[in-house]
């Protein structure tokens, strides 16, 4: 039936190419990745929902539940970040907590039906900190041990010995985004540059670690950044495990919370036609890869957020809190995927797939 469907429609080479593979593309062109994106919305959205169903369980979304380890104090100038020390946020450094309160909070999230919980710390980077990887790594052990549990951090940046001792440790996957394009990123951060980004990640890889990399749209970027963005991670030499879409909330004493009403003012609000291109590019370059709907998703309806979900993603961030902004609730996403149909994804999904 679906091969039918395809016959009928005009569909683009590009995207004919993506369904045609067997195993995920990892050289795509710009051009490429942009005639995806600029396909008609209702044809583009209609494939990417092929894609999904062909790599990925429809039904299934990973729950994922993010906890600030350690809040503030973070010496480099994101834009955006509420944790900067140089942005007026009036948000107090905390000292990291400790293994039991971690553990609990892990306790609560799998109550609640997390598989995935992550852990992020505001640092620069690892460097200097042998004591508090190591306790980060008692950490993980315990979560992934007791409570069987995948798990995550996310703590700036690390280098290759760092990220070997944390998959020694049992962490299954590190958080690191590229946040937006190449060319736009210079215009967001200038304390770590777009390389130091992808050297991470590949420490992350190198070290048998899953990367989790993803960006925040909403900075003032342009159509042609997200084409940059996707087409920076599509072409990655492994294609990220999990791809983060964060919704930018504009945080008062933020840079660029000014600057989106004056630097980009004349540029086009961030608009939800916008996010449904950039999940289905991503769906279609990167059918392997977890696409999860992270911070902000609090501000979307619920008819949104169904839409997001049939067009590729398959996790959400749920609990108290996203870091330092608000995060939807437990019971109320539970109730919401009941309703639709969805069920939590089960903790190592991936691996018991590849079995």
């Amino acid at each position: 039936m679906i091969s039918t469907l395809l016959r009928r429609a005009v569909t683009p080479p590009a995207i004919k190419e993506a369904f045609s593979l067997a195993t995920p593309k990892t050289d795509w062109t710009r051009d490429q990745i942009s005639a995806i994106y600029n396909t008609p919305l209702n044809d583009l959205l209609f494939y990417s929902q092929i894609q999904h169903r062909n790599h990925h369980n429809p039904s299934e979304i990973q729950l994922c539940t993010l906890l600030s380890i350690k809040t503030g104090g973070c010496t480099e100038d994101c834009k955006y970040c509420a944790q900067s020390t140089r942005n007026p946020t009036g948000l107090k450094a905390t000292k990291m907590l400790d293994l039991d309160q971690v553990y609990e909070k892990a306790k609560i999230a799998k109550a609640n039906k997390s598989t995935r919980f992550c852990m992020g710390s505001a640092w620069r980077s690892m460097d200097g900190r042998k004591s508090a990887l190591k306790r980060i790594a008692d950490m993980v052990h315990k979560i992934n041990t007791e409570l069987g549990m995948e798990t995550c951090v996310t703590l700036g940046m690390i280098n290759a010995e760092q990220a070997k001792s944390l998959k020694e440790s049992g962490l299954t996957a590190y958080n690191h985004n590229i946040d937006t394009s190449r060319n736009h990123y210079k215009n967001i951060i200038s304390t770590r540059t777009f390389d130091d980004r992808l050297e991470t990640i590949k420490n992350v890889r190198d070290a048998g670690l899953k990367p989790c990399t993803g960006g925040i749209l909403g900075m003032g970027e342009t159509n042609e950044d997200h084409i940059d963005f996707i087409h920076t991670l599509a072409t990655m030499e492994e294609h990220p495990e999990s791809l983060p879409i964060n919704k930018l909330i504009p945080i008062k004493g933020t840079p660029l919370a000014d600057e989106l009403k004056t630097k980009y003012k004349s540029r086009n609000k961030l608009s939800f036609e916008t996010i449904l291109r950039v999940i289905a590019t991503a769906r279609l370059t990167m059918p392997k890869s977890i696409i999860r709907l992270a911070a902000g998703r609090y501000t979307m309806p619920e008819s949104e957020q169904l839409l997001c979900f049939n067009t590729g993603v398959n996790a959400i961030f749920t609990g108290e809190k996203m870091l330092t902004t608000m995060c939807t609730g437990w019971d109320e996403d539970i109730a919401m995927l009941n309703k639709w149909g969805f069920v939590p994804m089960e903790p190592f999904r991936n691996e018991q797939s590849q079995m």
